[in-house]
């Protein structure tokens, strides 16, 4: 079974490189972020016809998260227990959409950004990652030999090497110690970055800026995972990241993930 994660930077935008890729690559199942559509302007139908079924989670034109599968999508959940709302009057954001796959509980996460480091967003991101950190925990010690996929745009890039330069992030999100102690708190956990062994740095980017010609200088981030539970991370056998989607006119400013596993242990 294979898995894939990509923030398309808005589905209706990107709609016809999304099903060129779901033909080309012939993945299982895919999370969508940032699609930024209603539910009611999501296109389903077109992926419907290439056998997906598909769940879709938006509110408005900012944000959204899916979930399209051709292994089955059961037990549809939309957020997680815990996770903070924003705004004014407070809401659950679009942000967190989970079904079982192939016997997968696969989670579509589009983190908060943050912003920068004296805005209120980048607490409302510490809060939505420990109330992720909470809930993940609680599944594992309910059931130790889940199959739990963490997979999305985590807006934090851990480590040093998943930048192009430091200095160009002096004093900015994403690379922050406390953005960075909630991500490795998610690992801590027990949920396993299972791309990295396969993607080893440097210049395995998932994000280029369209600005100042980020992509073609390779001045990207690596700020898109799949985090995977103890059980499922015993049956990754690769994982890639598809550079050559961001290229070309229309591309979204990430590039798809790609997670393969065995067919050992379907349990969801």
């Amino acid at each position: 079974m294979r898995i894939a994660t990509w923030n398309v930077n808005s589905v209706r935008a990107r709609h016809d490189r999304v099903l060129a890729w779901l033909r080309r690559t012939d993945v299982d199942v895919l999370a969508l972020q940032e699609t930024k559509a209603r539910d009611a302007q999501f296109p389903t139908a077109s992926f419907e016809e290439l056998g997906y079924q598909v769940a879709h989670l938006g509110h408005s034109q900012w944000n959204g998260v899916a979930l399209l599968s051709r292994v089955g999508l059961d037990d549809v959940r939309a957020g997680f227990e815990g996770m903070p709302t924003w705004g004014d009057p407070p809401v659950a954001e679009a942000r967190a959409l989970s079904a079982v796959c192939g016997g997968v509980r696969v989670w579509s996460l589009y983190v908060p950004n943050g912003r920068t480091l004296d805005d209120p967003h980048l607490q409302y991101k510490l809060d939505w990652l420990a109330a992720l950190r909470a809930a993940g925990a609680g599944w594992l010690a309910a059931d130790p030999d889940a199959q739990v996929a963490l997979v999305g745009d985590w807006n934090i890039a851990p480590r040093d090497e998943d930048v192009w330069d430091m200095r160009a992030f002096a004093g900015a999100t994403h690379v922050s110690e406390p953005e960075r102690a909630a991500f490795a708190a998610v690992v801590d956990a027990g949920f396993a970055d299972v791309v990295r062994p396969f993607t080893p740095a440097p210049g395995n980017f998932t994000y280029w800026d369209y600005t100042q010609l980020r992509f073609p200088r390779r001045e990207g981030m690596r700020i898109d995972f799949v985090l995977a539970s103890p059980a499922l991370a015993r049956r990754v056998r690769g994982a890639s990241i598809d550079r050559e989607e961001r290229k070309g006119k229309g591309a979204s400013d990430h590039a798809p993930v790609v997670v393969e596993l065995d067919d050992a242990g379907t349990t969801g």
